[in-house]
């Protein structure tokens, strides 16, 4: 077997997207292959040791890296433009890696409140458990950032896109934050996708995704990657995955591997999509606000135009009456379907306050600002008019 392409930086990332870190076979196959396999076999006793001590290359066991998995890994990070990565079994998987091997008991981290319910769990609930303290600011305000810092601080969090109210971070700024005190901060991207948006570009150390999202994009398998420097995942990330297999299944990173040919096509699409919905929706008397990244009257537009190449695939909707008028909303709709998912061919909908965040009392949503009328809305591949129509009959019954 050998590499059938290598990092050529001069191609476009569209198409690094089909042909970056293909692996072909003896057969000479079209399509990558497939390594449905849990281990290796060797030649001899000695190749298997040079093997295990890093002297000879070659693959040893699925827990610790695949050929299929690898063609993944090394496509997504030249898309990403990361010198390496690594892929985990799921997003949390990802995010919960990706911290643990930064941080260690006496340490402490700074998180931006607004966060998928898992992830605050994650900051909130199971580093204190190891001996790791953990403080939410305003992730909006820069000044909360810098007066939650202390001596013992190591990492720094954020989703940006937020999930689920579109809350947008100045990455750049709290990089530079996280620079100033030597700690590293970690980036979770989803609500962008690596299409719209380059954390590692804007002083990020780290980028996690849940693969499961738009880079699979069509409700199949779950998954989730890990972004950063070599340095930075040989050393934090890399020996942790191997001990402890949080391991991305060889078939998934197939499904998730032809998938990232199609990324842009999708994300492009649906991002259209969503903000010609987002101008058809704005102003309905039903709908008391609507969040959307790239709309000017977004509460951070300024950041979004410096710092994401589009918007997001999408939309936040506070609907009238509360629970009861989101459920009337959600209730009436045909096309679009009830779903905790996002990033899918699918249109897919959710109220966050009783689904992702229902685990945190009132007083926490509110301030995270998921509030009892929001809705998620995640645009898939239908038709703008269809969806469109669905969302206004479905608003007449609020």
């Amino acid at each position: 077997m050998c590499e059938r392409s290598s990092r050529d930086r001069h191609l476009h990332a569209d198409t690094r997207l089909v042909h970056e870190g293909t692996l072909r076979s003896e057969f000479g196959e079209t399509s990558e292959a497939l390594f449905l396999t849990q281990g290796h076999v060797y030649a001899s006793a000695e190749e298997c040791e040079a093997r295990f001590k890093g002297e000879s290359p070659g693959f040893l066991y699925a827990r610790f890296s695949n050929p299929t998995v690898t063609m993944f890994e090394q496509r997504i990070a030249s898309f990403e433009g990361a010198q390496a990565a690594r892929a985990t079994a799921t997003g949390m998987a990802a995010v919960t890696a990706a911290l643990m091997g930064l941080l260690q008991a006496g340490d402490h981290i700074v998180a931006a409140r607004a966060l998928f319910g898992s992830c605050r769990y994650v900051v909130a609930e199971l580093l204190p458990r190891f001996g790791v303290a953990s403080t939410l600011v305003d992730g909006t305000n820069l000044d909360a950032w810098r007066e939650a810092v202390r001596p013992e601080t190591k990492v720094l969090f954020l989703e940006s896109p937020a999930n689920p109210t579109l809350e947008v971070i100045d990455i750049a700024a709290v990089a530079q934050i996280a620079r100033e005190v030597g700690a590293k901060l970690v980036v979770d991207n989803v609500f962008s996708s690596p299409l719209w948006q380059k954390p590692l570009e804007l002083g990020a150390d780290c980028v996690v995704y849940s693969a499961t999202k738009h880079i699979d994009g069509q409700g199949r398998c779950l998954g989730g990657v890990i972004l950063g420097s070599e340095e930075f995942i040989q050393t934090h990330v890399h020996t942790l995955l191997r001990q402890t297999g949080p391991s991305m299944s060889p078939f998934n990173a197939w499904v998730l591997l032809k998938s990232l040919e199609t990324l842009p096509l999708r994300v492009e699409r649906q991002t259209r999509t969503a903000a010609n919905i987002a101008d058809a929706l704005t102003g309905h008397s039903k709908i008391g606000r609507l969040i959307y990244p790239g709309r000017a009257d977004h509460p951070q537009a300024e950041i979004i135009a410096r710092q994401m190449k589009g918007g997001s695939t999408l939309i936040a909707l506070e609907i009238e009456g509360g629970k009861a008028g989101a459920f009337r909303f959600l209730n009436a709709l045909g096309l679009i379907r009830i779903s905790n998912n996002l990033g899918d061919a699918k249109s897919l909908i959710t109220h966050p306050a009783t689904t992702t965040h229902q685990r945190f009392t009132p007083e926490e949503r509110t301030e995270m600002g998921v509030l009892e009328g929001l809705v998620r809305l995640s645009i898939g591949l239908e038709h703008t008019d269809d969806l469109i129509n669905d969302l206004l009959r479905a608003l007449e019954r609020v």
